[in-house]
């Protein structure tokens, strides 16, 4: 049968260039080998040309595959599968990226397009090196390639097809016995890309992890490189700079990643520790293990062995956390894990065709390694860095061990029981790990390789300002953070005090050995980062303040957060539109909402600040879940200061499938028994009280005068409701505290007081009144963290300029 209006010619092209950069890498992989293995000098020449005009061929294959799915993507030929899934007429034209790399073959494609890049600059800058680093840079595009060739054996599938078209993925359905199925209603527009992920941050964050993941194969290659060749100390050079380049990148990514959970999700922060967010963080501190031990190995001979090692298993987790993330296996316990593609064999592969001979080529080298048999000097710099290294390595196995659960159930039948408290599980561990590592920041940069002969006395001077800086910070920052009880409160006392320490110290150490010259003190710089983002972790989620007590008396029943566990009403206030509410130090009214655009499905809804000194709108969006779930997907907003962050995400949203409520409040004069009729009933003022009568959530001070109207609904059907409108009277203000019965969609204030009694305001709506329910939040100095981030990503590739220039 013939299909009318199909595009087939650009899937049939990028097919055929997937199929043929699989080809290519095969043959830039041998090629490479071959010149690595001869001695030949013109024969291992003649490979490298063949080698190097594989891999430029792979490179074009690969940039011609990724241009023609964008091309079909950005021109919505939803006849094929891949376009009709990830993106819709609907999309702005900056997300569409988004929607490229938001399934397994886009980000396959992202990271062999880094390969293709690294292995440009490595053809021109590796030299001798080339031939074995590129033979290992070219297994893993062979590898990657494979991912998305999609063509079977027999009956075996190998890689997903991102060209495949919608009537062979969906073989059988009625609608492609149809020529002209194209012009059908179903085919007019796609699924599109979750609305969560319709955010800047996910345009910008996937090409930096993945370049992060990508840059980790090349010391990985270049120890690969050095076990085989038996050149264990020539290595070092060439693959420090390339160490530090990944490590910047790829904990850039991470804290990108960070960003984006806390600008765009619910669970109220930026680190979940989920499985998958732990995935790609655990390769970084292996990473940064191998850094260190590598430079106490260039400088002192000591932890050769265990550099190797390291290098060797950074790579090797990123492939683990590839297998995780898309085998499907997380599913259950993560929000991030791709989809199941049914690969699961050949990402099980993917991994081991790298764990069996890396492992293995290293434990045959192992003994030719060369090793000092001396131990260091206690007071040594490789000392105290191998003893942090030891830490940060045996922390990341705590978390990988912790996260391969659902493998271990999966491979054993079992069901694992997780802890009560995840957050808790993973953070009494850390925290202590975390006060080591900031301690030794400090410390190491003051010792010496092999000897210390001035002892620690350089470091008094620092060590006094921390703790005056320490005790500044602790004893105005009112730490009372008393959920995990009294111990965990002082581990984060000592946490502060180690990050102050380490920020000090190493500010200090530039003065002191730098002149204050930054261009040679990269790895103080980066210290200082990561002390910064310390404490900004701490203060952030320690000090961190719920501040949305619900003051208006609704409590909205069956709310749940992020990860489906119910909300705290008392931390949930119902904002009725055009009511003001108390919020922490301001006063918030909901004010309206507005749809996106024509490109933007999300309905954006107005909160109004005002304070004494401000006033302002935040615009936190929400819509109900597409997939027919109850609940809403919302997306957070937040006023940035510079010493805090107001975050406000909504929880609740009134059913609109009703007409508008447009009434206004009436006002009638009461005196304590008298009776006012509304619509559905009649209500009865009792008594006029002075303070809240038991009501919670009313924001008054010891000279403000409170008073409570106390009031009972009787509805037409016999039942009975308690209302309890407040007025304060606070300086000369009045400041309101409505009450509502939501079952009669009634509102009633306490509006003023007259000679006998009250003016009470009524409200009624003909359908379901209109508010949104909120949760906010106060987070305390989190632009630490995030200052943190770019200064450590900076102080490292500090260090890589250095160890450029340096040769």
């Amino acid at each position: 049968m013939q299909f009318i209006g199909e595009h087939l010619l650009p899937g049939e092209l990028g097919h055929f260039f997937a199929i043929l950069s699989f080809a290519a890498s095969l043959v830039a992989m041998i090629a490479y080998i071959q010149s690595t293995r001869t001695e030949n000098p013109e024969e291992k020449n003649s490979w490298r040309r063949l080698a190097r005009a594989a891999f430029i061929t792979d490179i074009v294959a690969v940039f011609v595959v990724i241009g023609t799915l964008y091309f079909l993507i950005s021109s919505h030929y939803y006849e094929y599968f891949y376009v009709w899934s990830h993106s819709s007429n609907e999309m702005q034209r900056r997300f569409l990226l988004a929607g490229f790399w938001e399934s397994s073959e886009g980000s396959f494609l992202l990271w062999t397009f880094w390969n293709c890049v690294l292995g440009l600059v490595l053809m021109r800058m590796s030299g001798k090196w080339e031939a074995p680093v590129m033979s290992v840079l070219s297994f893993a595009q062979l590898c990657l390639a494979s991912m998305i060739v999609g063509i079977y054996f027999s009956s075996a599938k190998f890689g997903t097809n991102p060209f495949i078209l919608m009537r062979q993925f969906e073989a059988g359905a009625p609608i492609f016995s149809d020529p002209h199925y194209l012009q059908s209603p179903v085919m007019q527009d796609g699924r599109g890309l979750n609305p969560l992920l319709q955010n800047y941050w996910m345009v910008i964050h996937p090409p930096v992890l993945f370049l992060g993941f990508a840059s980790t194969i090349v010391p990985f290659a270049y120890a690969i490189a050095a076990l085989w060749q038996r050149e264990y100390k020539e290595w070092i050079k060439p693959a420090l700079p390339w160490a530090l380049f990944s490590a910047a990148v790829l904990g850039t990514g991470i804290m990108m990643g960070a960003a984006w959970a806390y600008e765009s999700l619910t669970f109220g922060g930026f680190w979940a520790w989920d499985p998958v967010e732990n995935a790609s963080m655990v390769p970084w501190l292996v990473m940064i293990c191998g850094i260190h031990t590598l430079l106490a190995y260039k400088s002192t001979g000591h932890s050769g062995r265990i550099t190797f090692a390291f290098f060797i298993l950074a790579f090797l987790l990123i492939l683990y956390s590839t297998f995780l993330t898309r085998s499907g296996i997380l599913g259950d316990t993560s929000v991030h894990s791709f989809t199941d593609l049914g690969m699961n064999t050949q990402l099980a592969l993917f991994l081991f065709v790298f764990v069996i001979p890396s492992l293995l080529l290293f434990i045959v080298r192992y003994k030719d390694i060369p090793s000092i048999k001396a131990e260091e000097a206690v007071d040594s710099r490789e000392f105290w860095m191998f003893v942090g290294a030891l830490i940060l390595f045996l922390s990341a196995v705590y978390v990988i061990a912790f996260t391969s659960i659902p493998v271990y159930d999966k491979l054993f039948n079992k069901k694992t029981a997780p802890p009560e408290d995840v957050l808790y599980a993973y953070n009494k561990v850390m925290i202590l790990v975390l006060i080591v590592i900031a301690l030794l920041t400090g410390i190491t940069q003051y010792l010496k390789y092999k000897k210390t002969a001035t002892g620690f006395r350089k470091l008094l001077l620092p060590s006094v300002i921390a703790l005056a800086v320490a005790a500044l910070v602790l004893g105005f920052g009112h730490f009372d953070y008393l959920k995990y009880g009294q111990g965990y409160l002082i581990a984060i006392y000592v946490a502060v005090a180690s990050a102050v320490f380490a920020v000090v110290a190493n500010l200090s150490y530039i003065w002191v050995a730098y002149k204050g010259k930054l261009k040679n003190a990269g790895a103080s710089v980066a210290h200082i980062g990561f002390g910064l983002m310390l404490l900004g972790i701490l203060i952030s989620t320690s000090k961190k303040t719920v501040i949305s007590q619900n003051t208006s008396g609704i409590v909205i029943p069956g709310l749940t957060d992020a990860k489906g566990k119910p909300e705290d009403p008392t931390e949930n206030l119902t904002l009725v539109k055009n009511l003001d509410f108390r919020l922490a130090n301001y006063r918030v009214t909901y004010t309206g909402d507005s749809a996106g655009g024509p490109k933007d499905a999300k309905v954006y809804y107005r909160l109004h600040f005002t304070s004494p000194n401000e006033d302002f709108a935040i615009y936190p969006d929400a819509f109900i879940n597409p997939k027919g779930q109850e609940g809403i997907l919302a997306n957070p907003a937040s006023k940035h200061y510079l010493d805090r962050d107001v975050f406000v995400y909504l929880t609740s949203l009134p059913n609109r499938s009703s007409t508008d409520d447009t009434s206004t409040f009436r006002d009638h004069a009461l005196k304590p028994g008298d009776t006012l009729f509304y619509s559905k009933g009649l209500m009865i003022l009792n008594r006029i009280v002075h303070g809240t009568d038991g009501r919670e959530g009313i924001d008054a001070g010891l000279g403000d005068s409170v008073f409570t109207a106390d009031i009972t609904v009787h509805a037409m059907d016999s039942s009975l409701y308690r209302a309890r409108p407040v007025l304060v009277v606070q300086n000369g203000r009045l400041a309101y505290y409505p009450d509502t019965v939501m079952s009669q969609s009634l509102i009633l204030r306490f509006a003023g007081a007259t000679a006998k009694g009250i003016t009470l305001g009524t409200r009624e709506s003909a359908s379901v009144m209109d508010f949104v329910t909120i949760k906010a939040y106060v987070f305390p100095y989190i632009n630490l963290l995030w200052l943190g981030t770019m200064v450590m990503a900076a102080g490292l590739v500090m260090s890589v300029v250095r160890r450029v220039r340096r040769g």
